[in-house]
């Protein structure tokens, strides 16, 4: 993190603000949501088919705290009936960067965690 972006707030307040944002956008349904939504605007029923396993409540709730957060712009067209679209904005795109270079660290990585694992597991002292 460059210095000078929290200069306002004390250490406990950046941690606790830190913490916030990595709990919400390193949740399950975060993550899929805003991949789904790079490519562009998704109605809910088109976003909720392409996410697979994920209710109509867990779903809408996530919208809305991304809404919340900045992350993703809901733009509702005055038809009949109405058609709502989700999209990332600015600060969502922006997002997809380090989402993306996370889950890259993960996948060229992920044969050197689960060897760790196996070695905590069986080593010395491990049940």
């Amino acid at each position: 993190m460059e210095s000078g972006h929290f200069e306002e707030t004390g250490p406990s307040e950046t941690c606790t603000k830190i913490s916030e944002l990595l709990s919400r956008v390193g949740d399950k349904w975060t993550i899929l949501v805003i991949r789904n939504l790079s490519g562009g605007p998704v109605r809910f029923n088109a976003l909720r088919r392409d996410i697979g396993d994920i209710s109509q409540k867990m779903l809408s709730s996530t919208l809305k705290n991304l809404e919340r957060d900045g992350f993703v712009r809901r733009t509702v067209e005055p038809t009949n009936p109405p058609k709502v679209e989700y999209a990332l904005t600015d600060l969502g795109r922006e997002l997809l960067a380090p989402v993306c270079a996370l889950a890259g660290w993960t996948a060229d990585n992920a044969h050197r965690i689960e060897a760790a694992r196996q070695a905590y597991d069986h080593g010395p002292g491990q049940d």
